[in-house]
């Protein structure tokens, strides 16, 4: 067996489960093929029992292995019965806007109920996040701050939340320094206030498609004109395309989620990143890059960010910890580059600053660790999840319908059949306390009718796969 190669300080079952793993993805190993006793792996790699089991208990918990009483264990996972690759979108612009604040706001009346399945809720549940050590941490900051938190934070920002964020760009070669960075009340805060310090009403910025409708809607708010550009579900929107587009049009922005966006869920690869950021700046159009989701990759490695190639000031990096590690803090942030004193501007007429005690709580909390520790959790279980969704989803659902195959991140992109319209299915799964967000909210235009978003950001449970169940059935009766 040809063991991956993986960081020293990895634990040994892990580099194991990766070969495994590895030889099930490219069908070495195919489904119900009887994998090695526990023993004779002992033996092999040269490690206790315990740690081949350990190994083995972590492929059973992404549905990739099964334990078979007085067997052993076998292969439940077919990688070639992965739903059809997601074609490459080509929105054209001539087509019919629609209107679809009614479904936003229906979809997300149910925000709050807990007797729903919330496919259509792009957040980490709690059950995965570290609550009880989150509540330690404000309560430090809470003993910590001045006048325990109730006073006004600076403008710029929680002095050691943006130090710590400073110091996490690091890993993606951003080379920040506090100075660089202004807190924000989560991510959408941080891109309106781009969007506010560099364009005017009546301008016209160029998107991915399809995008967030948060994006979307509120640069509709603001008076501006969204031009929609051909997005490769795997790698997003070429440099060429966005050059075609600026001889084109009189764009005057750009904004891209370049690590698993939302929602196709592709990752553009550093070097088109690089390719980019080139041809922006020496085109004067800013970028504003939503990195949300870049922290959760499945891979041995964070992917860069476009403000990581950034030598002129010209991107606006905007991220946060919403999707991450506490949704209810609004903590986010955004370098702005050239743009910084616009952006400071802003953020004091809007809201003077942002909350103290969060801040705080979170800049500790990426001061002891604890972050960095938690994300290796978050990524095993979202990986982990990925593969059961996508398992599920190729049993339950129809033949012929269209899914990515994200490599980070806790969003999937289906297209059905093109007679069906999601909405409706939307409606029809609700009787069934079972939500997802309708692909027609994703776009300006009247696209998308037959796509949706579904987040697996929770916990595995019969609960989910019932429900996961219940939607191939509705999706079949309706075709």
């Amino acid at each position: 067996m040809k063991v991956i190669s993986r960081n020293k300080n990895d634990h040994k079952y892990l580099i194991i489960s990766d070969n495994i793993e590895q030889q099930i993805m490219t069908q070495v190993l195919k489904i119900s093929d009887k994998l090695p006793s526990v023993r004779m792996l002992s033996k092999q790699y040269d490690v206790s029992v315990s740690t081949i089991l350990q190994a083995y208990y972590h492929l059973e918990g992404k549905g990739l292995i099964e334990s078979r009483p007085q067997s052993g264990y076998y292969v439940r996972f077919n990688p070639s019965r992965f739903p059809r690759k997601i074609e490459k979108s080509n929105p054209q612009q001539n087509i019919n806007a629609k209107n679809v604040e009614s479904i936003i706001g229906e979809v997300y009346d149910n925000f709050s109920d807990d007797g729903v399945i919330k496919f259509s809720l792009s957040v980490p549940a709690p059950e995965i996040l570290p609550l009880a050590k989150l509540n330690k941490a404000m309560m430090q900051a809470l003993r910590d701050l001045p006048a325990n938190g109730t006073q006004y934070e600076q403008i710029q920002g929680n002095d050691l939340l943006r130090r710590q964020v400073a110091r996490w760009t690091m890993q993606w070669g951003g080379n920040l320094q506090a100075s660089d960075i202004v807190t924000t009340a989560g991510c959408m805060n941080a891109i309106s206030y781009c969007l506010m310090a560099i364009t005017k009403p009546g301008d016209t910025i160029a998107v991915e498609s399809p995008v967030y409708f948060g994006t979307l809607r509120f640069a509709q708010s603001i008076g501006l004109k969204v031009l929609e550009l051909p997005t490769d579900p795997d790698t997003g929107v070429d440099p060429d395309d966005v050059k075609k587009a600026l001889k084109q049009h009189n764009i005057k922005a750009c904004f891209f989620v370049t690590n698993f966006s939302n929602p196709l869920g592709y990752c553009m690869p550093d070097e088109q990143k690089q390719v980019l950021v080139k041809l922006l700046a020496h085109e004067g159009v800013p970028l504003i890059e939503d990195d949300l989701y870049g922290d959760v990759y499945f891979g041995k490695n964070r992917p860069r960010s476009c403000k990581s190639f950034d030598d002129e000031g010209n991107v606006l990096w905007c991220s946060s910890i919403s999707k991450t590690l506490a949704p209810g803090y609004r903590v986010g942030w955004v370098a702005p580059g050239k743009y910084i004193d616009k952006v400071k501007r802003l953020k004091l007429y809007h809201s003077i600053t942002t909350a103290t005690a969060q801040q705080q709580a979170i800049g500790s909390f990426l001061a002891t660790g604890r972050y960095e520790h938690h994300l290796r959790k978050l990524r095993q279980t979202l990986h982990a999840n990925s593969l059961l969704f996508t398992q599920a989803i190729g049993e339950y659902f129809p033949q012929g319908i269209k899914m990515t195959n994200p490599k980070g991140g806790f969003i999937l992109w289906i297209e059905l059949d093109k007679k069906i319209d999601t909405y409706n299915l939307y409606r029809e799964a609700m009787l069934h306390k079972i939500s997802i967000a309708p692909g027609t909210m994703f776009s300006l235009q009247d696209r998308y009718q037959n796509g949706m978003r579904i987040s697996y950001g929770m916990q595995w449970t019969p609960e989910v796969d019932k429900a996961l169940k219940i939607l191939g059935k509705l999706i079949k009766q309706m075709m």
